[in-house]
């Protein structure tokens, strides 16, 4: 198959998992503040540090996520207002085939860049903000400008997001708990397969309240993998949410 051929079956192969998968994720739930895991109708024979072992008193108190529990839980994590990250999202599809999309995101003042190096090599970048969307590639001085919705920032990270977490039946979360991943204390909540075949696990960090891991499954095999597990915080200095024909949309923070 010509290679761009391929690069176009390989999008839209990535569109329709992602649209299949994640079209009902909701209107975002985080408030602005520091992350904390508290539930008001935790006790300190309740506390449970992240991995089940029990804490001593003081601080915030850890509460064991359950099926019952985990949607208050991640119902209390805010997201940074203002930060740093590189994003890994791998798609994968027939026998062993894979590609693989990077993106930097800075996020500041209500704004939300996005570079990402597609499997083409082409670089896309997105900024949303002001309930506004932008778009352009490479170098390019043009760019296409759309309304934006609430979970634009996430969708064009090309990351799923996990609100939907708190919209589900509770019989459809078939596992929960507290997990390691990437050196980081997550709370993990794992989805039940849906009409489609496909069913996701997911990866919240307890100290700031971001999905720094996400992975659909279908049948055994694993279709998606999205992964970002350092920040920084607040966003890089210099941060540039300007447009290509010089347009600054947002200075960023003094």
């Amino acid at each position: 198959m010509a290679k761009g051929n391929k690069t176009v079956l390989t999008m839209l192969i990535t569109v329709v998992i992602l649209v299949a998968v994640f079209s009902g994720f909701g209107v975002s739930l985080f408030s602005s503040g520091t992350p904390q895991v508290v539930l008001p109708t935790a006790t300190p024979t309740e506390t449970v540090e992240p991995g089940g072992n029990p804490s001593g008193t003081g601080g915030a108190l850890r509460v064991e996520v359950t099926q019952q529990t985990v949607q208050k839980v991640i119902a209390t994590l805010a997201r940074p207002e203002s930060y740093y990250r590189e994003v890994t999202l791998e798609t994968f599809w027939g026998e062993d085939e894979s590609e693989t999309a990077t993106a930097q995101v800075w996020v500041d003042g209500g704004y939300t860049r996005i570079d990402t190096l597609l499997p083409s090599g082409t670089i896309e970048h997105t900024i949303v903000g002001g309930e506004k969307r932008y778009r352009w590639y490479n170098s390019d001085r043009e760019y296409f400008q759309t309304d934006a919705s609430v979970n634009d920032a996430d969708l064009m990270q090309h990351i799923p997001t996990y609100e939907n977490i708190l919209a589900l039946d509770r019989a459809a979360i078939t596992a929960t708990g507290y997990e390691e991943k990437g050196g980081l204390d997550c709370i993990y909540v794992e989805v039940a397969e849906d009409e489609l075949g496909y069913w996701e696990r997911y990866w919240v960090s307890v100290e700031r309240g971001l999905l720094v891991a996400a992975e659909t499954v279908k049948g055994e095999k694993t279709v998606l993998r999205m992964g970002a597990y350092s920040v920084e915080i607040p966003v890089r200095e210099g941060a540039a949410f300007v447009l290509p024909d010089g347009t600054v949309l947002y200075e960023g923070s003094d």
